[in-house]
């Protein structure tokens, strides 16, 4: 069974069509990494899966719901704000530039979405605020400002904001692209360590070491299409598509 479920999703921003029907399954407890050139609709297909832009034509169903829309009397129509707000409690999201609220504190930037959007329990929520740092190795840290941690930090800290909530995907957008080339394993780390525990992960990255040793799927995308998928040894070492064959061979030479 599908956790995830796109169907013909289109989504264009004015006249330039960056979607143009994907296709894609996602297991529950499978990793997959998204490749792909600059302009292939690869972080547009993630905000789309969280509905934080609304798809043109298509379905995306995450755990059997649909996304944004509801059946009713034998229609589609859109979801309030908040049965969307409530949808996205399965769903958590990395971005990569950290998104932090600057004025609070890492535990502070935890709490936020489970106590204000979501009603849970102050106490519990710190709670397992302090549980989440102290597994991205930020026990130390709970006080910290942004400004006072370094990008890997800050991103881990992030991590462990998408994770408060509990969900059951959660969609990194590029994670490590904003960081300093030395910050990067330490966050590529963390996520490995979350794919080794089987939460199911659909990750946007250029990372190739990260897609070969973590994933379990790689897909690649081009042009607002989906042009290769399969495991890591087939699609990074054995490409059947040109396209793929030479966005890798370009990659593998920088």
């Amino acid at each position: 069974m599908s956790l995830v479920r796109i169907r013909n999703v289109h989504k264009s921003f004015g006249a330039l069509e960056v979607l143009k029907g994907i296709d894609l399954d996602v297991a529950a407890g499978e990793v997959v990494v998204i490749l792909g050139p600059s302009g292939s609709g690869k972080s547009t297909l993630l905000r789309c899966i969280n509905h934080l832009e609304a798809i043109d034509r298509g379905v995306i169903d995450v755990d059997g719901a649909q996304i944004g829309h509801t059946m009713r009397h034998s229609r589609l129509v859109k979801l309030s704000a908040a049965a969307i707000v409530r949808q996205r409690r399965q769903i958590g999201m990395v971005f990569q530039s950290f998104n932090l609220y600057p004025h609070m504190t890492a535990l502070e930037n935890i709490i936020e979405a489970p106590v204000g959007v979501h009603g849970e329990p102050r106490a519990a929520a710190i709670a397992h605020a302090h549980e989440l740092l102290a597994r991205m190795g930020l026990a130390d840290k709970a006080t910290a400002y942004p400004r006072q941690l370094s990008g890997g930090q800050q991103q881990r800290v992030a991590i462990a904001r998408a994770l408060a909530i509990r969900p059951k995907l959660l969609l990194f957008d590029e994670p490590t692209s904003a960081l300093d080339p030395e910050l990067v394993g330490e966050v590529l780390a963390t996520m490995r360590d979350l794919a080794g525990q089987g939460l199911t992960m659909i990750v946007v990255t250029h990372e190739i070491g990260f897609a070969r040793d973590a994933a379990d799927r790689v897909v690649f995308m081009d042009d607002g299409h989906v042009i290769e998928q399969g495991t890591p040894a087939a699609v990074l070492e054995a490409p059947t598509h040109p396209r793929t064959r030479l966005f890798l061979s370009r990659f593998m030479r920088q």
